[in-house]
């Protein structure tokens, strides 16, 4: 494993453990290229305050501290800073204009909450249809903004009901999303902590498909970084389902 984009850092408020910490790190692992993409903030027009991704208040420092990392350890390690952000098209352009002021170097696209507040999670089982749909339409439609690098765990919608539903929305996902020549995520630290994701029925379709991946260790804290056994568990799974993966992407 070359690169990791998917890292988090404290500010997320479910997160822990100091940046330098997580550099570190991933220099230990053999990582050439580290990103971090901690849970975006949001211009919320109805005041409300996410628990879960850093506020506005604190991405100044988010990126003044990961610039002088990425200058003091350039000899040792590629550093990138991104989010991690759904695409929420009421709140868009005011995202948009918030992070114009900074040097962003990529988002990645993690779509957990369908609507603007972050209150229907599409994490929790559901065998509503339309749940389903609006999640594939909302990562399609996000994709075909340009504005993400790839699609953070894919897999993360949590649909129990009929297996030929959740085939034919999903296919239609992956199918677009080859299109777009857009890169999936096997989420290692949903493979580590057996979570529903990454869902083997799910890698099923994207072998068919033939939709390219790329390992995202998803860390929340640095020894997430140094799992090796997870991230060999999730290269043989890969290849158990005739998945292509990709070391590195570009970020010009």
């Amino acid at each position: 494993m070359l690169a990791n984009y998917h890292t988090h850092t404290k500010r997320c408020h479910h997160a822990f453990g100091e940046d330098r910490e997580y550099i570190e790190a991933a220099i230990k692992t053999g990582l050439q290229i580290l990103g971090f993409s901690d849970h975006s903030p949001w211009v919320y027009p109805s005041g409300f305050i996410s628990g879960i991704r850093m506020t506005q208040a604190e991405t100044e420092e988010y990126f003044h501290s990961l610039e002088l990392l990425k200058k003091e350890y350039e000899n040792d390690i590629q550093i990138y800073i991104g989010f991690e952000a759904e695409y929420t098209p009421e709140l868009i352009e005011d995202q948009d204009a918030l992070f114009d002021q900074y040097p962003l170097d990529y988002l990645i696209l993690g779509q957990h909450f369908l609507g603007p507040d972050d209150f229907c999670y599409v994490g929790r089982e559901t065998e509503q249809e339309d749940i389903l749909i609006q999640y594939v339409d909302s990562v399609i439609e996000g994709m075909q903004s340009g504005r993400y690098l790839y699609l953070a765990h894919p897999d993360l919608i949590h649909f129990t009901g009929d297996g030929k539903i959740y085939d034919k929305h999903m296919r239609r996902m992956c199918m677009k999303l080859k299109e777009l020549d857009m890169p999936l995520e096997l989420n290692v630290l949903g493979l580590a902590d057996h979570r529903h994701y990454p869902a083997e029925r799910f890698l099923k379709i994207a072998g068919d498909v033939g939709n390219p991946y790329i390992l995202g260790i998803d860390a929340h804290t640095p020894e997430q970084l140094l799992n090796q056994p997870a991230i060999e568990r999730a290269e043989r799974l890969c290849g158990e389902y005739g998945i292509q993966l990709v070391d590195e992407l570009s970020l010009l």
